[in-house]
């Protein structure tokens, strides 16, 4: 299953595409990637941050590539690294997946290939996932990639017009 998706660099043509699974998927999206968001609310702005997004990439500030699937090219998803700290090596993963395709393990492959980059490519030591825990779907994604719950974070995200949240902190680090 998972040999039929890949992550890769988001591209100018899928600006499209990108707006539409922002669009289709807002209502999961709004509470933990607000910035996302509304920055993705028109096409315009999706061109602007896939450009945003590629300038990230160059300056080796923030990793953010679509998750697709292989054939069609569909965007599926986002797998995110960022709060990149080279003095630390260290990062933190976000992802998200579009509805239809939750559950399937998805969300976790992309995160190991993620988890794969940070370290071999870019020279990570630890990752760093943060997530609710009522969110178990990410919990799940956490959990199944060998991240090992470090403790709470005591209002660490608020979401648009709540309340701050306490967070659950799960940590990889490469042994080698």
């Amino acid at each position: 299953m998972t040999k039929d998706f890949i992550i890769d660099k988001l591209k100018t043509a899928d600006a499209n595409q990108l707006h539409q699974f922002i669009v289709d998927n807002s209502e999961r999206l709004k509470r933990y990637f607000p910035v996302t968001l509304s920055s993705n609310a028109t096409l315009e702005k999706t061109v602007d941050y896939i450009s945003i997004k590629n300038e990230e990439i160059a300056a080796k500030t923030n990793f953010t590539f679509a998750v697709r699937e292989n054939l069609s090219q569909q965007i599926i998803g986002l797998i995110i690294l960022k709060k990149i700290d080279w003095d630390k090596k260290q990062g933190e993963l976000a992802y998200c997946i579009g509805s239809e395709f939750e559950g399937k393990g998805l969300t976790s492959f992309a995160a190991k290939e993620m988890t794969k980059f940070a370290f071999e490519d870019l020279g990570l030591k630890t990752l760093q996932i943060i997530s609710h825990k009522t969110n178990l779907g990410s919990v799940k994604v956490a959990e199944n990639n060998s991240f090992v719950w470090k403790g709470t974070l005591l209002n660490e995200f608020t979401p648009t017009d709540e309340a701050p949240l306490d967070m659950e902190l799960y940590e990889l680090t490469n042994e080698r």
